[in-house]
């Protein structure tokens, strides 16, 4: 019952030791957006520049070009074929350093963005809503918790220890009741048991005496009321099952993420204790926004350096990395709109139970927690611009 409960917050894990605003999902998201942006406008000034540079050689050398073919000089035609070839070389070198611009602010995003997603993959926002969703759905899987049931089970559990010698259904209920103890205390009433337990019931109804018509009508009333919530735990399994392939991708993610962090800050040279007390518990805003740029920074220098030591490869390290992070982020965005569509689930759950009887109130109370854990996932997550932008992160 509660596995959903651990994905959203025991896999999503949370620290109780941040502070609830600067460590905000959205928090980090608008300041990972504004460092993005300084890395977009610098970016932009340095295109600009490059256009600018390019277009005045193509000029430079069409008319290089033009005075060649109309000059009847050798020596004037020499000369000018000298400054073109440096045009051409100049244009050249223009195109590396566009080509080194654009490999700095692709490596500078990717470590921005997977630096960013160390908060997002720990939201803390989601805790109340989802626990509190969670207790109440477990709550009415229990029969326990519904009037009437604990002293009627109680005596039905009476009668089946008495009885139990009489009847080969009754002693095997009596033994699966032993095995299950914790029943009485919100053992799901789904699986094999539920066939016995609902045979041992009968025979119990069957044994109240004529003249016991209301303790009749309260057993049969009872014995309703655990069939549709082993019916709705029968349900609400099957969306569970679904959590458990989730928890598993979400393991397996966090490995990823925490493996590429570990690799990337050892390219820029950066300590995890300086990151964990310059970044991961550091509250103030201004301060992790100071320590991205001084991240996007080293990201840069290090693209630089490759370039000026390994000439022939140097795209190849960040490439690699910037690869990894994308691929983090896509499948980050995929897992959380899994999640998101397993939520809806609960929806037609709902509806199934919504007008009945003996379930109607608790499943209306559970369409308000649902509805807030709902509206607190969508304000935190968008999954499909998650993946959109996953997508559009680098240049090309």
């Amino acid at each position: 019952m509660m596995k959903k409960f651990a994905v959203l917050t025991g896999v999503l894990y949370f620290s109780l030791t941040a502070g609830a605003q600067d460590t905000s999902v959205t928090g980090a998201q608008s300041l990972r957006d504004k460092v993005l942006a300084d890395i977009q406008k610098n970016f932009t000034a340095k295109t600009k520049s490059f256009d600018s540079t390019v277009s005045q050689l193509d000029q430079r050398m069409s008319a290089l070009d033009k005075s060649i073919n109309q000059s009847n000089d050798v020596r004037e035609k020499a000369d000018k074929l000298v400054l073109r070839v440096k045009a051409v070389e100049e244009k050249q070198k223009a195109i590396e350093q566009n080509e080194l611009n654009i490999f700095q602010a692709n490596y500078q995003s990717a470590m921005v963005n997977l630096i960013s997603m160390e908060r997002e993959i720990k939201p803390l926002v989601l805790f109340n809503s989802t626990k509190a969703f969670f207790n109440s759905l477990s709550e009415t899987g229990n029969p326990m918790n519904y009037d009437g049931y604990t002293k009627w089970y109680n005596s039905y559990a009476a009668f089946v220890k008495e009885k139990k010698t009489e009847s080969p259904v009754l002693n095997v209920t009596s033994n699966l009741l032993t095995f299950a103890s914790g029943f009485s205390k919100g053992v799901p009433v789904t699986g094999p048991i539920t066939s016995a337990l609902f045979s041992s019931m009968t025979t119990y109804i069957d044994n109240i005496g004529k003249k016991e018509k209301a303790l009749k009508a309260q057993s049969e009333e009872m014995l309703t009321l655990t069939m549709k919530i082993s019916q709705f735990n029968f349900d609400n399994g099957q969306i569970e099952n679904e959590w458990e392939a989730i928890t598993a991708e979400l393991q397996d993610l966090q490995k990823k993420y925490d493996k590429s962090l570990k690799e990337n800050l050892g390219i820029i040279k950066i300590s995890q204790a300086d990151f964990n007390n310059n970044f991961s518990r550091q509250n103030d805003a201004e301060r992790r926004y100071q320590y991205l740029t001084r991240v996007r920074d080293e990201a840069a220098k290090f693209v630089a350096n490759e370039k000026k030591t390994n000439p022939k490869e140097w795209r190849q390290a960040a490439y690699v990395q910037m690869n990894d992070v994308q691929s983090l982020k896509q499948r980050f965005g995929q897992v959380t709109f899994r999640i998101s569509q397993n939520l809806l689930k609960y929806k037609e759950l709902f509806e199934k139970y919504r007008t009945d009887p003996q379930l109607g109130s608790r499943i209306k109370d559970l369409e308000i927690k649902m509805k807030e854990l709902q509206e607190s996932f969508d304000k935190t997550f968008d999954p499909l611009e998650y993946i959109n932008s996953a997508n559009r992160m680098y240049k090309v």
